[in-house]
């Protein structure tokens, strides 16, 4: 199998395409795909067959075959959104599209056909608040969450349940989930094996750890801990947040510090402990860890390049390898291994 990394760059209106040696993480670009209309979020079905791209300047959602020999993407289908998308995620069946929408508060749920393909109107366009800022179905596909930010939102997680038959989201009982303090949570990822949440926090350049009750699906903290030096007084917020496949290791990319930051993950408990940071392209809006778990690749959303690291087997602390140009305003980095 081959690991193809696609970064979107939307201001050059592309979408770029790599192949990853398996062995030392070296990227060769491979091809470039003319997306219009501003490219950014982009997520992948769960058979990893299918993209979907949403085309924020154009305020578009796309479908695409992804060619299992080549990685090459080929349109399926296109369709018409009322704001721009900040993230796209299919459910766990790839029955349907969810997205979200910073700017206009709300969330959307488009159906998708036999093929994985757009082309219908959504089943629901639901409001949520401003500040919304990603959107994801937990592995039972029974719950879907919604971060949203502190400065501008509610500075909550939105709690729904959702039938996987009809695509409809309804608000959970109850309907948001709030940190402790005001620190905005912004995208959020699941342990592997543990009833566990960890969301990036924007405003409070931080990690927190939730408990997921899987019978009501109902989140409630129970740790935060900062991305940040303790001696660090400049500007800065979080962006996007993974764990490894393992478990075993936490990632968060800090905008202003200007780094990646990293976390071991308690087998037991699941807490976090802090190991370190490493230096990344200004303001990493964007990152994506490999399917294996052993290499990052962080975009620099100002200076339009890619940094690659390996990620510390026993300590998950990560170290730089090399640096690619890109192009202007990089927005996803999605690392996949084809079927």
């Amino acid at each position: 199998m081959t690991t193809y990394v696609y970064v979107s760059l939307q201001g050059d209106d592309k979408i770029l395409r790599f192949v990853m040696d398996p062995a030392d993480g070296r990227l060769t670009q491979r091809h470039e795909i003319e997306v219009s209309g501003g490219p950014a979020p982009l997520a992948l079905d769960p058979e990893r067959r299918r993209m979907y791209v949403g085309r924020r300047g154009e305020r578009l959602m796309s479908s695409f075959d992804i060619d299992p020999g080549t990685g090459d993407l080929s349109l399926t289908g296109t369709v018409p959104l009322e704001g721009e998308p900040n993230f796209v995620a299919t459910d766990r069946n790839g029955n349907f599209l969810f997205s979200s929408y910073y700017f206009i508060g709300k969330v959307a749920v488009h159906p998708l056909d036999a093929r994985g393909a757009l082309g219908g109107p959504a089943v629901h366009w639901l409001d949520t608040a401003t500040g919304a800022h990603s959107i994801q179905a937990d592995a039972s596909n029974r719950f879907v969450f919604v971060p949203h930010i502190e400065n501008r939102g509610p500075n909550a997680i939105f709690q729904f349940r959702f039938d996987e038959v009809s695509g409809e989201l309804t608000p959970n009982d109850p309907s948001a989930a709030k940190p402790e303090g005001a620190d905005g949570p912004r995208h959020l990822c699941f342990h592997p094996n543990k009833d566990l949440v960890y969301t990036s926090n924007e405003q409070g350049c931080s990690v927190t750890a939730w408990t997921f009750d899987r019978g009501s699906g109902t989140l409630a903290p129970v740790q935060t801990v900062s991305t940040l030096p303790a001696d660090f007084d400049g500007h800065s917020t979080c962006s996007q947040i993974q764990i490894t496949p393992s478990g075993r290791f936490l990632l968060a990319p800090n905008r202003g510090h200007n780094s990646v930051a990293s976390f071991a993950v308690d087998e037991t408990t699941g807490l976090l402990t802090a190991t370190g940071r490493v230096a990344a392209e200004p303001v990493p809006r964007a990152f994506g860890l490999d399917p294996s778990g052993s290499f990052v690749f962080a975009s620099g959303l100002e200076s339009g390049r890619l940094t690659s690291y390996r990620v510390d087997g026993e300590r998950g602390t990560l170290a730089p390898l090399e640096t690619y140009d890109l192009g202007e305003t990089p927005m996803w980095v999605l690392p996949t291994t084809l079927p």
